[in-house]
């Protein structure tokens, strides 16, 4: 992973070269045989699209472990993806965390994300295992006792909904740096400047790995609402204005959709951005689309296009 913060990397002068984008895909865990049958299709779909790594998510409290694993097997198994499994500090002593991990690296599995993690619905707050990592970087460098895996973690543009302020969860972030992390990933954001912003800040702090941006294509926006209620992201009035009265009209809902996104990605494109991850939700097309108006193909179409 480079060394370089983003925040030095200016954008490219009109008509010179730029580097090329690369992406990664978030998906999470089926919990019956026709959403299974769906994460399959979609992480097919987007295969060919070369990603960095794909990542399997974890569920509060690590409800869905198992199923984690069991996708990230077959992932392994049967593509030629590097899957990245999420862990968290949730409900686990160090002692299984590592057991998990050192499962992972027989497996050949060299790339975690490494989380906090959220307490489960309900629960009065974070509190955290008696015999566990108390915090994500306490994680990271537990897993590195483990293997040399290359560790992504979390990153808010807007701060964590915890932290008392936008400078102390930017001096946890360089924690997590300093425990050995290779990338941040943000939580989802609608404004660029939002990303933008929390880029130099992390600059100026020392951070020097990557800050790729999350990027949530919407799919429905009560949904989306939801979300950002539960991880502090702000949903601007002008997007929910773009989205009214297009919950029962999904062909439209689309559409808007992936203007959207493409115009968020574009303006960060610019801005010299080139990696992004997104947050699939399992679902392929929209993020198929972004994805090419970005110049990211599957070889066989980019050696057609070249042709």
């Amino acid at each position: 992973m480079s060394a370089q913060p983003q925040a030095a990397t200016p954008a490219p002068e009109a008509g010179g070269p730029r580097p090329p984008v690369e992406v990664s895909f978030e998906f999470f865990p089926p919990n019956d045989e026709a959403m299974e049958q769906t994460l399959w299709s979609s992480i097919q779909r987007l295969a060919p699209l070369g990603p960095r790594f794909v990542s399997v998510t974890y569920g509060a409290d690590g409800s869905t472990r198992e199923r984690t694993h069991k996708v990230v097997t077959r992932i392994q198994r049967e593509t030629r993806l590097t899957a990245a499994p999420h862990l968290t500090c949730i409900g686990a002593s160090r002692g299984e965390v590592l057991d998990i991990a050192r499962r992972y690296w027989d497996q050949g599995v060299r790339h975690i994300v490494a989380l906090r993690g959220d307490p489960p619905a309900g629960a009065p707050g974070y509190r955290p295992h008696p015999e566990g990592f108390p915090y994500a970087a306490d994680l990271v460098a537990g897993l590195l006792t483990v293997g040399a895996f290359e560790i992504s973690v979390a990153a808010y543009p807007e701060k964590h909904p915890e932290a008392p302020s936008a400078a102390f969860d930017i001096d946890v972030l360089r924690r997590k740096q300093d425990a050995g992390a290779t990338r941040a990933i943000t939580q989802f954001f609608f404004e660029p400047s939002l990303y933008l912003r929390f880029r130099d800040a992390c600059a100026a702090a020392g951070i020097t790995m990557s800050i790729v941006p999350g990027i949530l294509p919407i799919t429905r926006f009560p949904q989306l609402t939801r979300f950002a209620a539960r991880c502090g992201a702000s949903v601007p009035d002008w997007l929910e204005e773009r989205f009214e009265g297009l919950d029962d009209d999904p062909d439209t809902r689309k559409l808007i959709a992936a203007a959207v996104a493409i115009e968020q990605v574009a303006r960060l494109r610019h801005e010299g951005v080139n990696e992004f991850h997104f947050y699939t939700l399992n679902r392929a097309e929209l993020t198929y689309a972004i994805c090419h108006a970005l110049g990211v193909r599957a070889p066989a179409t980019r050696a057609a296009a070249e042709a």
